[in-house]
C-alpha cells in the first residue's frame, strides 16, 4: 500500500466532503499541518465541524477556513487569538463547543482507542456539565464525556517513514498524536520522509497503523504566534 502522495491537494482528494468532522493537530500555530489546511481551504468543502485545540489566527491555521466560512462548528479549548472567530461566534454565525483542554485531548485519545466515553472531575459544577451524566465514585462527583472520532484527521509530524510511522518534535506533540488516532482516515504532513526501517522503533510516537496518507512539506512556514523580544 503506497501511502505517499505528491502534494497536499492530492492527499485530500476523494476523502474530504461537505459536512464532515475534521480533527486538526497542533497547538496555536505550532505543529499545525500548514499545507493540508491550505489544501482543505482550496478544496472548497463546507459546513465542516473542526476539532482542534484552537482556531489559529485570522490569516493562518484554521483561521483561513473561518475567513472562507467553511467551518460551521468548532470544538476547541482556546480561541482567544482569533478576532474573526470572536465576531462569528458573537454574531451567531458559528457554533462553538468549548471543551477543557485536557478533556479535549482525552476525548480524541479515547476515540482513537475505541473507548466511547470516560469520567472526569473537570467541569463538574460548571456549565460544561449541563446536560451531561454526573456520577459519584468514592465520594467524588465525575462528569461523563463522550469520545471524539473524526471523519478525517490532518496532522503534522517532523519525520515519517513510508509506512506512516511518525516522529514529532517538541511542542508539535501537543494534540497531533491524539488527533492522528481519532481519524477514520488520517493524513500526515511531514518535513522529512525516510525509508521503512530507518526510524528506530523506540523513537516512533504514532505507529503507521493510524496513518493512511502522507505528504512531504520540507519547508513549512512555521509562523510565530507571539514574538517576545528581550531588551537586554
Amino acid at each position: 500500500m503506497n501511502k505517499v502522495y505528491p502534494d497536499a491537494a492530492t492527499a485530500l482528494a476523494g476523502i474530504v466532503k461537505d459536512g464532515q468532522t475534521i480533527a486538526v493537530g497542533g497547538f496555536g500555530l505550532c505543529g499545525i499541518p500548514e499545507a493540508l489546511i491550505a489544501a482543505l481551504r482550496d478544496s472548497g468543502v463546507k459546513n465542516l465541524t473542526a476539532i482542534s485545540n484552537n482556531a489559529g489566527v485570522d490569516d493562518a491555521g484554521l483561521g483561513q477556513l473561518l475567513m472562507t466560512r467553511q467551518i460551521k462548528k468548532m470544538i476547541a479549548s482556546y480561541v482567544g487569538e482569533n478576532k474573526e472567530f470572536e465576531r462569528q461566534y458573537l454574531a451567531g454565525e458559528l457554533e462553538v463547543e468549548f471543551t477543557p483542554q485536557g478533556t479535549l485531548a482525552e476525548k480524541l485519545r479515547a476515540g482513537g482507542s475505541g473507548i466511547p466515553a470516560f469520567f472526569t472531575k473537570t467541569g463538574v459544577g460548571t456549565i460544561v456539565a449541563e446536560g451531561k451524566d454526573v456520577r459519584e465514585f468514592d465520594g467524588e462527583q465525575y462528569l461523563m464525556e463522550r469520545a471524539l472520532i473524526a471523519d478525517v484527521a490532518i496532522v503534522k509530524a517532523y519525520k515519517a517513514d513510508k509506512a506512516g510511522n511518525l516522529v514529532y518534535r517538541h511542542t508539535a506533540r501537543n494534540f497531533n498524536p491524539n488527533a492522528a488516532m481519532a481519524g477514520k482516515i488520517t493524513v500526515a504532513e511531514v518535513e522529512e520522509l525516510v525509508e521503512i526501517g530507518e526510524i528506530d522503533p523506540d523513537h516512533v510516537h504514532t505507529p503507521g497503523i493510524f496513518i493512511h496518507r502522507i505528504v512531504l512539506n520540507a519547508h513549512p512556514q512555521k509562523r510565530i504566534e507571539q514574538r517576545t523580544l528581550s531588551t537586554k
